[in-house]
């Protein structure tokens, strides 16, 4: 690292005399958050030599199980990479241990320097890359959804809305937009804003989706979509933390209630040229955008049943795909329509963007960015044609095809000639035998609903 980047680390330490150990932090393919704490006194070594770390955190399964079919573990002698600061990502983490602690990201290099293909912010750089040397600079801005729910399980044993910290009452109504729930909800969302203006972390938004105990926070748009994706993941974990402080639980899964709507993770994305001229918008203005928009839609939509695997990535995520949940149950588009898989919302022609609404919520950030990035890349590059876009509510006029199969979703990936060249083969391989072998130990596993419907009457 250069003499600045352990500046860096030096005029932290002297502006934050408080902070007592240091989280050194890197996202898992399930966008988990490993790594290791190191007392204060070791930051600027770090800065300046970086931190081991096994290859093997990327083939972990979400158990902390090493998959040995990824062949980052045993067959290689699970041997370490080095790992180096993310600039500018040290930052306090004021929830934890009464602001005396630290977070720093990372990322895996090679000895060589060369970015270590299975770490997924390095997967999104190499994508990134194409459109550095095509004179592109992709805005993003994701939205986050996620419940809150209460550290008490049910007489069942099952999760719950959490009481109001106002009435002492269980929500059971879905008040999309509930400016009142805001307000009983306000000292935890309070103290995310807090903690996120200390961590510079550029939320816009804050609302109360559609189930109890359901709230979206909107990030910002940002011209460094690695940025962009650091944040989503430190917001994540802020969420979390600031939760446990306030007596809830925070969940991303992408469907925690059988009966109500999932989570998902919407991400925007717009091109700036060298000029900084957005190449989605007319310059007359016109509402339908320039052939550049309808070639990154066409993009989108082509790669979207083979993209599947990457936006559900667990057992979990296809419960999410259900109708009339405003879940995209097929590649669909329009304008201002949110029945569709990929939106071009309204408002200002300077602002014109893809609003992308297929993913959960419990999506790995830089996979995510990384697939939509490569798949726009792809319909920029063959000229690909869109379909018609939807008018009207595409849900009645477009029949379900986007699978709801793991299996499925995992094989499509596997032949996507498209993503693999985008993202690395080798990259797939690994994130595909890792997520097979956590399917594998899900068919292990009998549920609760087998034993009810079955136990007795078969």
């Amino acid at each position: 690292m250069s003499p600045d980047s352990v500046d860096e680390a030096t005029a932290f330490l002297e502006q934050h005399p408080e902070i007592a150990t240091i989280d050194l932090l890197i996202s898992d393919l399930n966008g988990v958050l490993r790594g290791k704490r190191i007392p204060r006194e070791n930051l600027e070594k770090v800065y300046r030599d970086g931190v081991n770390l096994p290859a093997s955190v990327f083939a972990l399964d979400i158990h902390g199980n090493t998959i040995e079919e990824t062949g980052l573990g045993l067959e290689t002698g699970d041997g370490d990479r080095v790992c180096h600061p993310v600039p500018g990502s040290l930052m306090p983490s004021p929830w934890l241990r009464d602001g005396r602690q630290a977070q720093l990201l990372m990322s895996m290099s090679e000895a060589d320097g060369r970015p270590f293909f299975a770490d997924p912010r390095q997967v999104l750089d190499g994508v990134l890359e194409r459109f550095r040397r095509a004179g592109l600079t992709p805005v993003v801005a994701l939205e986050l959804e996620f419940y809150l729910v209460d550290r008490q399980r049910n007489e069942l044993g099952v999760i719950q809305p959490p009481l109001s910290p106002c009435s002492q009452e269980r929500a059971t109504q879905s008040q999309l937009y509930s400016i009142n729930e805001l307000d009983e909800y306000a000292d935890f969302l309070e103290a995310i804003q807090a903690a996120a203006d200390t961590q510079g972390l550029p939320l816009d938004t804050a609302l109360k989706e559609c189930a109890p105990g359901q709230f979206e926070i909107n990030l910002l748009h940002c011209d460094s979509a690695l940025t962009a994706c650091d944040s989503a993941v430190l917001l994540k974990r802020l969420i979390k933390g600031v939760a446990l402080k306030h007596g809830f639980e925070a969940t991303f899964m992408a469907k925690p209630y059988g009966s109500e709507a999932g989570s998902g993770t919407h991400v925007h994305i717009s091109l700036l040229d060298e000029a900084g001229r957005n190449i989605f918008a007319d310059e007359d203005g016109a509402p339908l955008g320039t052939p550049e928009l309808g070639r990154a839609v066409a993009g989108l939509l082509d790669t979207m049943p083979a993209s599947m695997g990457l936006l559900a990535p667990n057992l979990n995520s296809f419960k999410r795909f259900q109708p009339g949940l405003y879940v995209p149950m097929a590649p669909t588009w329009g304008y201002d329509n949110r029945s569709v898989a990929v939106r071009i919302p309204s408002g200002d022609n300077r602002a014109r963007r893809i609003e992308h609404r297929v993913a959960g919520a419990d999506v790995n950030p830089y996979l995510l960015v990384a697939t939509l990035l490569a798949a726009i890349d792809h319909g920029l590059h063959q000229h690909l044609t869109p379909p018609p876009a939807i008018i009207g509510n595409a849900y009645d006029q477009v029949a379900p095809s986007l699978t709801n199969s793991w299996r499925q979703a995992l094989d499509l990936l596997e032949h996507s000639e498209p993503l693999a060249e985008a993202l690395g083969p080798d990259f797939l391989r690994v994130f595909i035998a890792n997520r097979r072998a956590e399917r594998d130990q899900s068919l292990q596993s009998v549920s609760k609903l087998e034993y009810d419907w079955y136990l007795r009457h078969v």
